[in-house]
């Protein structure tokens, strides 16, 4: 059953990485912008990369701090409903407040990567991956380390969560960026801009949504136990 669990929540960061790279709110028609004007395939390869840097970056910033609280795992079921509800408060938020973060508009075109974080931060991106993530630390962590205690106990505990953060972080970046790519690379072959400028679809509401059912779920498995 533990097995079965890690497998979905593994498949939720994918899951989530793709649907972070097909909102265009994450980016790709920035890459199909850059490849136009420049008139360069080039440009979007090194769009997108720029995009997944701070994609990637946002989503450490994030998971960081909770992979390196070492008493997580004796406090595993109150910290994950705090950040159940954390995620659902930052969703009923982007729900009342539907205006995009002026911020966005000031940040230059040639810094992406800045963009691409301060867009996934603001989105509250990263603390939808903050559930899953604590639901795979409690997964991974061996049942003699529940027992044990002392520094080298606690290192071991945040070191293993360092490197989960990292890859949970690196696999929805991918996913991402590969959602995100192939529609950038379709729109540019197939439309251009004008179909961006005519056709742009608002996933606000559906992205606020989301983050209230994560958040949701998160609180829901912590207070049922499914670790």
């Amino acid at each position: 059953m533990e097995d079965m669990t890690l497998t979905a929540l593994w498949w939720a960061v994918i899951f989530s990485g793709v649907y972070h790279g097909i909102n265009p709110g994450m980016g790709w028609p920035l890459a199909v912008s850059a490849a136009l004007f420049e008139q360069k395939k080039s440009a979007m390869a090194k769009a997108l990369v720029m995009l997944a840097a701070g994609h990637f970056l946002a989503m450490i910033v994030i998971l960081l701090p909770f992979s390196m609280m070492y008493f997580l795992i004796y406090n595993e079921g109150e910290i994950r409903i705090g950040a159940g509800f954390l995620v659902i408060a930052m969703g009923v938020y982007l729900l009342i407040n539907r205006r995009h973060p002026k911020i966005l508009a000031r940040v230059h075109p040639a810094k992406l990567g800045l963009w691409s974080f301060l867009a996934a931060t603001a989105h509250g991106a990263g603390l939808m991956l903050v559930p899953i993530f604590l639901g795979i630390c409690g997964l991974l962590v061996p049942d003699e380390s529940v027992s044990r205690t002392g520094h080298a106990a606690a290192q071991e505990l945040m070191t293993s969560n360092v490197m989960t953060a990292f890859l949970v972080a690196a696999t929805h970046t991918f996913a991402m960026t590969f959602a995100g790519a192939l529609i950038a690379v379709f729109v540019y072959v197939w439309f251009g801009l004008t179909f961006i400028s005519k056709s742009w679809f608002n996933l606000d509401v559906v992205w606020a949504l989301s983050l209230i059912i994560v958040g949701a779920f998160g609180v829901y498995s912590a207070f049922s136990g499914h670790h």
